[in-house]
């Protein structure tokens, strides 16, 4: 299904008389404290994301992901702090709160024994979605999750990753802005887990602000716009990709496809952001380069106007394992 269609189905959007009184960020969170007992799940934490964004909540398990985002969710009171999503205090307003965003647990139940419409029928009525536009919705997160096929199987007839993709869709029927998912690919196969990376970035591309914890980063790595790390309790560190790479002082790794590698090689030894220079045959060379994507682009146009003839290039960076360890050094678990 194309994006478009996809970006049809899911365009209703919260408007506001007032442009001005629009909040700076869709989830922002200050000073989140939880205690159980003299026990501190989770320490003073402060975030702020703004919308469409996918935030990768990263840790190891019980670094107090989950109690996080059950306070968010309203489920969980925090014992201090506070916050506030698209504006509205989490502990001050939760029913307004609980109608933004759409909670993903990460251990749900489902009613073996009722169909896939009825399930979804049974949440649209929880959200108070009148009778006459319930079966559009249903449809709707129906068609979203490439569950159409199975509108009328029995639950239990349902594979895990189907199951799955039916709490995601369940999740989706009041239109939240906010998605909060708890691990969401957890057991699932690898052809799963691809298809539930590929269906969250559609959400995101839609404007949908999603939360997602994770422990798993390869899970991650190729689905959000920005992480943020915890360690018992505590934010290491948070920021969008770009910078937390950059904090490491991480670089890319580039593969230049050209026709004169000897030119290339003497443009590139002249660069000091440039390491690792490797000649791989007549017309690719491989280099180490420490800049972000514009100062990659301004080098690649100067060689160009250099006279370098290129007719390829691959780049990548980082990845989150790279960030984790850096960030954690030194931490004992």
């Amino acid at each position: 299904m194309s994006l478009l269609v996809l970006s049809c189905i899911w365009s209703r959007r919260h408007e506001r008389e007032d442009a001005e009184a629009m909040p700076d960020s869709m989830i922002r969170i200050e000073g989140f404290t939880q205690r159980f007992g003299k026990f501190e799940a989770v320490k003073h934490l402060d975030l702020e994301l703004g919308e469409g964004e996918i935030f990768g909540f990263i840790g190891p398990n019980g670094a107090g992901k989950t109690t996080t985002i059950r306070m968010l969710a309203t489920l969980l009171v925090p014992s201090e702090g506070d916050a506030f999503i698209d504006g509205h205090s989490v502990m001050g307003q939760p029913a307004e709160v609980r109608r933004l965003v759409g909670y993903m647990p990460d251990i749900f139940g489902v009613y073996a024994s009722v169909r896939v419409w009825e399930y979804l029928d049974f949440f649209a009525r929880a959200f108070k979605i009148r009778a006459h536009v319930r079966k559009k919705v249903i449809d709707d997160v129906l068609e979203i999750t490439d569950l159409v096929a199975k509108r009328d199987a029995l639950v239990e007839e349902l594979s895990k990753g189907m199951r799955q993709r039916l709490c995601l869709a369940k999740t989706l029927v009041h239109d939240p802005q906010v998605l909060l998912l708890d691990e969401p690919a957890a057991g699932l196969d690898p052809r799963a887990r691809i298809e539930i990376r590929a269906l969250l970035k559609e959400l995101g591309r839609m404007g949908k602000t999603i939360f997602i914890s994770s422990h798993i980063l390869t899970e991650l790595s190729d689905l959000c716009t920005s992480i943020g790390v915890i360690e018992k309790g505590e934010m290491i560190v948070s920021g969008d990709m770009e910078t937390m790479t950059a904090k490491i002082g991480a670089s890319r790794s580039v593969e230049l496809r050209v026709m004169d590698t000897e030119l290339v090689l003497a443009l590139l030894s002249q660069d000091r952001r440039v390491t690792n220079i490797d000649k791989e045959n007549d017309e690719k060379v491989a280099f180490d380069f420490a800049g972000d994507r514009e100062d990659l682009c301004e080098l690649v146009s100067t060689m160009v106007r250099r006279g370098v003839k290129l007719y390829g290039l691959v780049e990548s960076k980082s990845g989150l394992e790279d960030v984790f360890m850096e960030v954690t050094k030194g931490i004992v678990t």
